[in-house]
């Protein structure tokens, strides 16, 4: 097992959902952290702003595709080690409109596992052999799954979604660059992440707010796909362990170990609402209905996460009931977040029914 100790990290899409709590993750543990992201729909530097005069903090708008952009910052950042977050990552939007999903997801990752592998070859022996270039991927590789078992890292790949396609191609790309080129490596594949900072468009924020605001609350289907939920900040936790102790060429599985239908994840959320800001016009379940499915929409998602658990020592802190009380109370305190959000880029409209963008 490794157990390097980066002191400079060039992590990609921080100002997302998932790279904010990684970025500010990595803030407080002192490592000096760049910031990369090219500030598309889903990216809100008021994610960051706590970071803004923290003298371990860079950010560089810049987008993966640019190769002499991320050339540039390699060389002058010259970081130990990437985390690599930056994705476009909507199933509903890839269905809408799939080129971006491939430009960003395939394409982009190409050109930073080259940016990263000149960086690395270059390097002096010692921090050569301790540097990492760590991918994020998802579980949405693997495809669905039936009413018994869970996804493990020997899953084979059978991806349902231009999105979920164009991350297994990414996923391949990082280990032939570790085959073919000795790049050390290191890919994690998550279930469904929640918490704070999350873009609405994805079903718990956009649940939390039009519950809170009194709109319907569409249910894709009957509401009976499953997911494996975590919570975003035990989903940073395990990505820097994973990092600094994973093996190197190595993938590793990181769930929540809670699994829910949409159905009662949904039902959780009005619950909540009504507890911590009751609606006098009643309890906020209804306002759910059921609404056209999603093409391909896959059935269920679960993640074994035994080999993170026993080889780093990984254990989610948030059970799922704690994490959503938690999530709901941040959308209702933090308003000032969200609510330009759906003044701007995004107001809650239904996406991914394939119609011509």
């Amino acid at each position: 097992m490794s157990d390097v100790k980066p002191t400079r990290v060039l992590a990609t899409g921080g100002m997302g959902f998932i790279g904010s709590a990684v970025v500010h993750l990595l803030a407080n543990e002192g490592v000096e952290v760049l910031n990369v992201d090219a500030l598309t729909y889903a990216a809100n530097p008021a994610s960051l702003a706590g970071l803004a005069n923290r003298a371990n903090y860079r950010f560089a708008k810049a987008d993966i595709t640019d190769d002499d952009a991320m050339r540039r910052l390699f060389e002058e950042f010259d970081p130990d080690a990437v985390m690599h977050l930056a994705a476009e990552s909507h199933v509903d939007r890839s269905i809408d409109g799939p080129a971006p999903f491939i430009a960003t997801n395939v394409t982009g990752t190409a050109i930073m596992l080259e940016a990263a592998r000149h960086h690395w070859q270059r390097l002096a022996p010692a921090r050569r052999e301790t540097f990492r270039f760590h991918h994020i991927s998802t579980d949405e590789v693997y495809g669905a799954l039936g009413a018994e078992g869970r996804f493990t890292e020997a899953s084979p790949y059978r991806p349902s979604s231009p999105y979920a396609a164009s991350k297994a191609g990414a996923d391949h790309l990082v280990r032939a660059w570790a085959t073919t080129y000795g790049l050390p490596a290191i890919i994690t594949n998550c279930s469904n992440n929640y918490g704070p900072r999350q873009f609405p468009e994805k079903l718990i924020p956009l649940a939390i707010i039009n519950g809170l605001q009194g709109k319907p609350i569409g249910v894709y289907g009957t509401g009976k796909n499953v997911r494996d939920w975590l919570h975003v900040e035990d989903h940073a936790r395990a990505l820097w362990l994973a990092l600094r102790r994973g093996r190197v060429g190595e993938t590793y599985n990181i769930g929540g170990d809670a699994e829910r239908a949409n159905i009662a994840v949904v039902e959780l959320i009005c619950d909540l609402l009504d507890k911590f800001a009751p609606d006098g016009a009643g309890p906020r379940r209804r306002l759910i209905h059921f609404v056209a499915d999603r093409p391909g929409h896959d059935w269920r998602y679960a993640i074994d996460a035994g080999k993170l658990r026993a080889e780093l020592g990984w254990r989610p802190e948030e059970s799922f009931d704690s994490g959503l009380a938690k999530t709901v109370r941040w959308y209702l305190e933090n308003r000032e977040w969200w609510q330009p959000i759906l003044s701007g880029t995004y107001r809650g409209e239904r996406l991914g029914l394939g119609s011509e963008r």
